[in-house]
């Protein structure tokens, strides 16, 4: 544990990217080794940013119905690690926010889920951690690979992510919400009621 505990406070101090950083670095993680369940998605936005606390925004909201859960299940660590690709705000671009700093995931990404020997369920959204996650090549289409969600299940599943920008690709998809999410919460629902068992 406090080889661990050393980690996260390196991560939390790293400038490995500050002067790409429009706002400054500030790594927003949550994480412990008891954790069951990865939520994984690209980098915090201007409003985890300013609060430090992951997917506190419409993103998260949606997140946490999907999964099926409160915001107390969703921010205890010992339940939820929650660790996207890259750890800081990476600044805006023409079609939104930029992508995930490529120095981030090199640096620290093996090593912090080196700690994590409880997880079993990995949700994975967007096209940075699709590709370091499971593995899918850039030319394979977001739809595809949602679509075969079941040969990741049930160590893994992979989605859209959760902003309010991918309302209408969700509306001309609804078997994300009719077969995906019921899917997912059941698992969650699983996972949590057995890590509190024991």
């Amino acid at each position: 544990m406090s080889r661990f505990i050393q980690l996260v406070e390196e991560i939390r101090s790293c400038t490995l990217c500050a002067e790409h950083l429009p706002l400054g670095p500030r790594p927003v993680i949550q994480a412990d080794p008891a954790a069951r369940i990865l939520v994984v998605g690209q980098a915090p936005g201007t409003a985890v940013h300013k609060t430090g606390i992951p997917f506190n925004d419409p993103s998260g909201e949606r997140l946490r119905s999907w999964m099926g859960i409160d915001r107390d299940t969703f921010y205890n660590p010992e339940k939820i690690a929650l660790i996207p690709m890259g750890f800081c705000y990476p600044g805006k671009g023409k079609g939104g926010d930029l992508p995930p700093r490529k120095e981030c995931a090199p640096a620290w990404r093996d090593q912090l889920l080196g700690q994590l020997d409880n997880i079993e369920l990995t949700i994975v959204m967007g096209r940075y951690a699709l590709a370091w996650h499971l593995n899918i090549p850039s030319n394979q289409t977001l739809n595809t690979v949602v679509a075969n969600w079941r040969q990741y299940w049930p160590q893994a599943v992979p989605l859209p992510h959760p902003s309010p920008r991918n309302t209408q690709w969700l509306k001309q998809r609804p078997w994300v919400e009719e077969d995906i999410i019921p899917a997912l919460q059941h698992r969650i629902r699983t996972l949590l009621n057995e890590g509190s068992a024991t």
